[in-house]
């Protein structure tokens, strides 16, 4: 079972009232674990984080192509058919995703993502996984 940290219900729904057209908003893990969400259904939350550990992958490789880049992925904006998708780093080992729909502000989504991460990043630090047995 994937436990929430804190609670960030609060917080991820001011984000949601707060800025209309959004449907859902996952906090994951850099390996792609479900750390918390609001809105959409918690089967929806778990793809779209293990979605996600692959696109900060392809972000850090392209990063990796851009002279005097330090390779850490900011955020990641696609557009999709009926909305887009944003992804922002959120601390060390930490996600922010969330999906609008076509009427989103881009610029009032940034914004309120950063301002989220800037109020929450250090509770959103994840430590990477180790692999071996449970004791």
């Amino acid at each position: 079972m994937i436990q929430q940290r804190a609670n960030f219900d609060w917080m991820l729904k001011e984000l949601d009232e707060g800025v209309p057209g959004v449907r859902q908003i996952v906090v994951l893990s850099a390996d792609g674990l479900r750390i918390a969400r609001y809105g959409g259904d918690p089967d929806g939350a778990d793809r779209i984080a293990a979605a996600c550990a692959g696109l900060q992958s392809l972000a850090a490789a392209v990063a990796s192509e851009i002279p005097d880049s330090d390779g850490r992925m900011r955020m990641v904006v696609i557009e999709i058919d009926g909305g887009f998708f944003y992804l922002m780093a959120a601390g060390a080992g930490a996600y922010l995703a969330v999906l609008t729909d076509e009427t989103v502000d881009a610029g009032l989504i940034g914004n309120r993502m950063r301002d989220l991460v800037i109020r929450i990043g250090s509770h959103l630090t994840s430590p990477p996984r180790h692999g071996g047995s449970a004791g």
